[in-house]
């Protein structure tokens, strides 16, 4: 079946420099699960933290299902994230040593299972930010003029 990219964050990568990547399973409800298969979901302002030593999201915004009735979902609640020990250990020690944030960075169904790829990343600065708009700049003018001298 492969993989069905649903949603990115493409804040993420204006607001972050990203580092290591992980995937993480996710638990949802029936009707979460219905909403995602939809695409109806938003990782604009999401995070990720680590809390007794479980990996939670927070702040995904996953919109109410149709005919989900009484049994509907809340939209923006906690959701539990499935790492193994070792990654959840390494993502603690990075953390707590080095001072970075974990973000998703996109949602994902893989083979019926919904997924969500999460990064270790730390905050861009102004300076940053703005060469990263300048090189996009010149890159699309590059291949503007490539394109048209063909």
């Amino acid at each position: 079946m492969g993989r069905k990219i649903i949603t990115t964050n493409r804040k993420a990568f204006h607001e972050y420099h990203i580092f290591d990547k992980y995937n993480a399973g996710m638990v949802l409800t029936g009707t979460e699960i219905k909403s995602v298969r939809k695409g109806a979901v938003n990782l604009k302002d999401s995070f990720v933290k680590i809390e007794d030593f479980e990996v939670f999201l927070y702040n995904c915004h996953i919109s109410l299902y149709e005919q989900g009735n009484r049994y509907n979902h809340e939209e923006k609640r906690t959701r539990k994230l499935l790492l193994n020990k070792r990654e959840i250990e390494k993502l603690i020690g990075k953390i707590k040593k080095d001072g970075y944030a974990i973000v998703p960075l996109e949602l994902y169904l893989e083979n019926g299972w919904a997924k969500v790829e999460i990064a270790l990343a730390k905050g861009k600065k102004l300076y940053d930010k703005r060469d990263d708009l300048a090189k996009k700049a010149q890159e699309r003018d590059i291949d503007r003029i490539v394109k048209t001298k063909r």
